[in-house]
């Protein structure tokens, strides 16, 4: 008998999002399922990966999709994987409820490279010129933008450059979603 398969959520960094770093989702899906994972799917067209592997952890697999996708694509885009188990503690460790409730959409959780030092998130509070609220679990960020994201100078650049290491984010009801998913 093989190991039992564990099941992963991988998103992508600015992908097909302002003409930067299009793919098709299709392509991604052919490389993993190419790569032998399982179960391969897209969510939405900005690079939401599920599936299932017994490929190792979670940061080799970040490093092998990375390689890959540039080798076999010619993308080169960061990759930020975590298990299913992983996003039920990012959706059960949400410091924003009440927000999740009522306007999830404006509720971001930003998936990170590493964890950020408390001066790091200090920092990034201390950046915010509008009414978005930051807080920080391990390696993750939830941000509220109760005016939108759109016209908010809390950027991913912005996060980024405060924190130190390099996020993706994606709103509460893909991250409900994506994590659906992967519990099957």
């Amino acid at each position: 008998m093989g190991q039992t398969m564990a099941s992963y959520v991988a998103l992508l960094r600015a992908v097909n999002v302002g003409g930067r770093n299009q793919v098709a989702m299709s392509d991604l899906r052919q490389v993993l399922t190419k790569l032998g994972f399982e179960d391969v799917q897209s969510v939405l067209q900005s690079g939401n990966l599920v599936f299932k592997t017994n490929a190792g952890p979670a940061g080799t697999l970040e490093a092998t999709l990375e390689a890959e996708m540039q080798t076999r694509l010619g993308l080169k885009t960061a990759f930020f994987v975590r298990t299913a188990r992983e996003m039920d503690a990012v959706i059960a460790g949400n410091p924003f409820p009440a927000e999740a409730k009522r306007d999830p959409s404006h509720l971001l959780v930003v998936l990170l490279k590493d964890a950020p030092k408390a001066n790091a998130v200090e920092a990034l509070r201390a950046a915010i010129k509008g009414p978005e609220l930051v807080q920080t679990k391990g390696r993750h960020a939830y941000i509220v933008y109760p005016a939108g994201v759109g016209r908010s100078r809390l950027t991913n650049s912005l996060i980024e450059a405060k924190l130190g290491t390099q996020g993706t984010g994606r709103n509460w009801n893909t991250v409900l979603k994506l994590t659906g998913l992967a519990k099957g």
